[in-house]
């Protein structure tokens, strides 16, 4: 009689090669390389932005109704309140945020107090915790109770800490998690203000100092999946809407080179009168919730007669470009959110100046073409114009970017009419600020911090400081089966053989295999030593990257054993990835 029993050892190894035949299949059609599961991540921390952006925005308007018993808008909530209420509000928030901090800072005395930028300029690309917990709790009250702040900064600061969450769990390297914070950050962005591409480029030029493709690539679709995440759920629209612009006249530019070197002017004054505010408050040498309880009562104080000066301006950034203005009113107004801003960002009260900076080049723009206006209107046929383009300007002047600025402004307002006068201004206010001022509105806190930072982190030239430990390995005497249940539990298309004492002896690729996936009798006798790879490239610990480099020209594989010299024993490998990062960074501009 036959004997038609079925051997488990054959069964197991015909479901193992139907297996790889499928992984084989889907590497051969879809070619998933390292980067395009870069995007992939870059994807997830765009969503957890923007939730983490959805999130923060909803508790601030929930402490915003709880302190002024209104759903309004700060602005028309402190219009409506008494004079004492006007004092109270800002008071006790600033005095709540102080006591957050205060208090937290003993939850987070084993953590730094890093920040996303500094994450990612001069850290290791992990953004505290609970840290930014606290500072971003303490940012709920100084934002609800109307300080004079913005609340793009715990927006951005929670969505980089959602996206270091994610790489340290999934163990990435120094360079990769820095890229995924960057990620975080323009996610940030893009859900504060419903703006991708400014999201992408305000860090790819602020804060990595580059618009290389293997960074600028995981911004934009990090940036474009939180728009879309915050389009979804919630009833974003354009952020600023005004009405149609247009270039009446070539005479016009004249005005706005002129507004171009004005607002290059005024934006390295409003940023030394920001730091200048807050020496001072600390020459007081108050506890931190006395502080921030008596910039909270400077806004207040101002707010019982101008209760414009409460919030970002973002209401009065919109009466401005909608117009008409009455330019004395304006002006009060104006040096009321000065004083307002000195105070709330002086005090320490924690959150953003970016929206702040917005309502600065605004009304800076309107003035100035409200005045040319009444001297020569041809030169000037619409204030509102002005005031578009004071606000790329200014931001452009403050945060020494000006791609960004003229983007954003696009962005938020959707006025291509008006980009010919926008790009020259904004370049103009760039040069103009740079020549008065070393400083940018994000560079002082960073050249700080990078002073006092003990040792670099980012990688000096070597292939030591990019290399992955502990990479898929098999020994020399592994089957076929090993060889195949390794393939499948590891996303590599190379496992590296090793001999008994850890020796690198070639590697065993997932091609390699191809033949023997029809012919499991065969496969059966085939080991690792049979079908390995001896000539398969390899580079040293001590190596440049720049030898790296040129190793990976002309050579397909992702990454690359790191062995060591003389007992070729292997200690990791080196991603193509991780190195293409690396060298982004090198190209990366000094912090200005």
């Amino acid at each position: 009689m036959k004997n038609t029993a079925i051997d488990p050892a054959m069964e197991l190894l015909r479901r193992l090669q139907r297996l790889l035949r499928w992984r084989l299949w889907v590497r051969e059609k879809l070619q998933l390389s390292d980067w395009q599961v870069t995007l992939l991540w870059a994807a997830l921390a765009g969503f957890l932005g923007a939730m983490a952006s959805m999130i923060f925005s909803a508790l601030a308007e929930g402490v915003h109704e709880l302190l002024t018993g209104s759903s309004a808008g700060v602005v028309e909530s402190m219009r409506h309140l008494p004079w004492w209420g006007c004092l109270l509000v800002p008071t006790l928030g600033g005095a709540a945020a102080g006591l957050v901090l205060l208090y937290g800072s003993r939850l987070t005395r084993s953590q730094s107090s890093t920040d996303y930028m500094e994450a990612i300029v001069i850290g290791n690309g992990r953004v505290p915790v609970r840290a930014s917990l606290v500072k971003s709790t303490a940012a709920l009250f100084s934002i609800g109770s109307g300080g004079s702040i913005g609340r793009e900064g715990p927006m951005v600061q929670l969505s980089a800490v959602a996206a270091s969450l994610v790489g340290r769990w999934r163990l990435f390297t120094g360079p990769q998690l820095r890229l995924l914070v960057a990620c975080g950050a323009s996610a940030g962005i893009a859900s504060a203000y419903n703006a991708p591409i400014a999201g992408s480029f305000f860090v790819a030029e602020i804060i990595l100092g580059s618009i290389a493709m293997e960074s600028l690539g995981p911004l934009v679709v990090s940036a474009v999946v939180a728009t879309l995440t915050i389009r979804v759920l919630t009833a974003a629209q354009v952020m600023y809407r005004v009405p149609e612009f247009q270039l009446y006249s070539p005479w016009e530019m004249g005005p706005y080179v002129v507004l171009g070197l004005f607002s290059g002017t005024l934006a390295p004054l409003f940023l030394r009168s920001l730091k200048q505010s807050e020496e001072f408050f600390l020459s007081l040498r108050l506890p931190i919730v006395a502080r921030l309880a008596l910039g909270g009562l400077a806004v207040g104080v101002i707010a019982i007669n101008v209760p414009q000066v409460c919030g970002n301006g973002y209401s009065v950034v919109v009466q401005i470009l909608n117009g008409p203005v009455v330019w004395k009113v304006l002006l009060g107004v104006v040096a009321c959110k000065w004083l307002a801003t000195m105070a709330s960002f002086g005090s320490g009260a924690p959150g953003g100046v970016f929206t702040p900076s917005l309502f600065m080049g605004a009304s800076a723009g309107y003035l100035f073409g409200g005045a040319v206006h009444a001297v020569w209107p041809a030169g000037a046929v619409n204030p509102g114009a002005f005031a578009l383009v004071g606000m790329g300007a200014f931001l452009s002047a403050a945060s020494r970017a000006p791609i960004m600025a003229v983007i954003m402004l696009f962005e938020m307002t959707l006025s291509y009419d008006i980009i010919l006068p926008l790009m020259l201004c904004s370049v103009i206010a760039y040069y103009t600020a740079k020549g008065l001022a070393g400083e940018s509105l994000y560079s002082a806190s960073l050249r700080r911090k990078a002073a006092a930072e003990p040792e670099p982190v980012l990688p000096t030239g070597r292939v030591a400081d990019l290399m992955r430990a502990d990479p898929p390995t098999i020994p020399a005497a592994a089957r076929f089966a090993e060889i195949a249940q390794t393939f499948l539990s590891v996303r590599v298309n190379n496992l590296y053989v090793r001999d008994d004492e850890g020796r690198f002896l070639g590697a065993v690729s997932l091609h390699d295999i191809k033949p023997y996936l029809g012919q499991p009798e065969l496969a059966e006798l085939v080991i690792a030593r049979d079908i390995l790879r001896e000539d398969f490239p390899r580079i040293g610990p001590d190596q440049t990257l720049s030898d790296a480099l040129g190793m990976f020209l002309g050579f397909t594989a992702e990454r690359i054993p790191v062995v060591a010299p003389g007992t070729g024993r292997l200690l990791g490998s080196l991603a193509k990835g991780d190195l293409l990062l690396a060298l982004v960074e090198k190209r990366r501009k000094p912090v200005a």
